[in-house]
C-alpha cells in the first residue's frame, strides 16, 4: 500500500492514545494494573468514544465531499470500500474466537450469528457471555456506515444549516432523555444489578452512543460546507486544544461514578464535545499536536484497528502461559501484555488487513472515488 502523504499527525496521536487507553482499561482481563495504577486505567473506556468522534469526522468528510456542489455518492462503492477495510481482519479474529475456545478471554461467548450480523450490541447476556464483547463498538460503527450516507443524501436534497442544527440538537436531547429514562427504569426494577443492565441497555446500544459520531459529523459538515469558517477557526486550534482538555476534565468528573445517572444522562455529550475539540485541534498542522510527528505514533495508529480486535485475547493467552510470573507486577506486567498484544496486532495488520487494503485500491470502483458525480 502506498504511503499516505495526507496523514495528520494530530489525529494519529489521538488514535494512538485512544487504543493504548482502551488497552489499559481492558487490563482487568488479567487482574488489572494494581491499586497504584488504577487511576491510569479507570477511564480507559473513553478511548472508544475517541474512535467514534474520529470515525464521524473522517467518514463524514468522505461522504459529504462526494455530495458537495451537487455531486452524488455511489453507495455501492462506499459500502464495498468499508467492507474491505473492516471485514477481513474482523472475520479472521472472529473465526479464531469461534474455533479455538482457548483463545477467548472469557469462557462464555454469544453465538456467531450476532457477530456476523452486527447485532451483538443490541442483544447480549453480558454476565454470561463476555468473550469478544468489545466487538460491540464495531456494531455501532457498522450501523453508522449503513445509515449515515442515506441520511446525508436525504438531508442534502434541500440543504439547510438550520435543519442540520435542529437535527443535532434533537439527537443530543433525545439521547439524554432516553438514557435517563432507561437508567431510572432499570434501577427501579433491578436495583441490585441481577443482570448488567448498564452495559446491555445503556452502554452498548447504538441509539445511546450517537454523541461521539454526531460530534465528528458536525466537524466534517463545517469543514466541507463552511471551509472559510473552518479556516478562520484554525487560528484558534491551540485554544481549542486547551478547551478540549478542560471539557474532558469535566467529563471525568461527571463520570466519577461510571454507572451513575449524572454521567449517563449528560456525560456523553460533554465527553464528545471535549473530544471533538481535540479532534479539531488535531485535524491540521497548525496546532501543538498537529505540528510534529512523534516517532512510532503513525505506525501505532495504522495498526490500531487490528490491535483493538486482538488485544484482549492475547492478554488471556499470555496470562495462560506466564500469568504466575507476571502476577502482582502492576504496570510492568501491562508492558509485557501490551507488547505481546502489539506484536499480534501487527501480525494481523500486515497479514490480513493491509493485503485487503491493497486489493481495495485495485478495484475499478475504488478508482472512481475521487470524482464527485458518481451515479448512485
Amino acid at each position: 500500500m502506498r504511503p499516505d502523504t495526507h496523514r495528520l499527525n494530530g489525529l494519529d496521536l489521538l488514535r494512538s492514545i485512544a487504543i493504548v487507553w482502551v488497552m489499559l482499561f481492558h487490563s482487568f482481563v488479567v487482574g488489572g494494573l494494581g491499586p497504584n495504577w488504577a487511576w491510569l486505567s479507570r477511564y480507559g473506556w473513553m478511548g472508544v468514544d475517541m474512535f467514534f468522534v474520529l470515525s464521524g469526522f473522517l467518514i463524514g468528510v468522505q461522504v459529504l465531499k462526494s455530495f458537495k456542489d451537487g455531486g452524488r455518492l455511489s453507495l455501492r462503492d462506499f459500502y464495498l470500500r468499508r467492507a474491505f477495510r473492516i471485514l477481513p481482519a474482523y472475520w479472521a479474529i472472529l473465526l479464531l474466537y469461534l474455533l479455538w475456545p482457548g483463545f477467548r478471554e472469557a469462557p462464555g461467548m454469544e453465538p456467531g450469528w450476532k457477530f456476523f450480523t452486527f447485532v451483538l450490541n443490541l442483544y447480549i447476556d453480558y454476565l454470561s457471555n463476555t468473550a469478544f464483547s468489545h466487538a460491540w463498538s464495531l456494531c455501532v460503527e457498522e450501523h453508522f456506515y449503513l445509515l449515515f450516507p442515506l441520511l446525508a443524501a436525504w438531508l442534502l436534497r434541500r440543504p439547510s444549516m438550520r435543519k442540520f442544527i435542529a437535527l443535532c440538537m434533537f439527537l443530543v436531547l433525545a439521547g439524554v432523555m432516553l438514557r435517563s429514562m432507561v437508567w431510572l427504569h432499570d434501577m427501579a426494577v433491578d436495583p441490585t444489578h441481577q443482570r448488567n443492565w448498564f452495559v446491555e441497555d445503556i452502554y452498548y446500544p447504538t441509539w445511546n452512543r450517537l454523541d461521539g459520531l454526531l460530534t465528528g459529523v458536525a466537524l466534517a459538515t463545517c469543514k466541507v460546507f463552511r471551509p472559510q469558517a473552518w479556516a478562520n477557526a484554525r487560528r484558534y486550534a491551540n485554544i481549542c486544544l486547551l478547551a478540549g482538555l478542560a471539557v474532558m476534565a469535566l467529563a471525568l468528573w461527571l463520570f466519577r461514578d461510571r454507572v451513575g445517572l449524572l454521567g449517563n444522562a449528560i456525560g456523553w455529550p460533554v465527553l464528545s464535545v471535549g473530544m471533538g475539540l481535540l479532534v479539531f485541534a488535531g485535524a491540521g498542522r497548525d496546532s501543538l499536536i498537529g505540528r510534529w510527528s512523534v516517532p512510532g505514533v503513525g505506525w501505532l495508529a495504522a495498526i490500531s484497528y487490528s490491535l483493538y480486535l486482538v488485544h484482549k485475547a492475547i492478554y488471556h493467552v499470555v496470562q495462560a502461559q506466564w500469568g504466575e510470573q507476571l502476577a502482582d507486577r502492576g504496570f510492568a506486567a501491562f508492558l509485557a501484555y501490551g507488547a505481546a498484544a502489539i506484536a499480534a496486532g501487527a501480525v494481523l495488520h500486515y497479514s490480513v488487513e493491509r493485503p485487503f487494503l491493497r486489493l481495495r485500491e485495485r478495484l475499478p470502483l475504488y478508482r472512481r472515488v475521487g470524482t464527485t458525480r458518481v451515479s448512485a
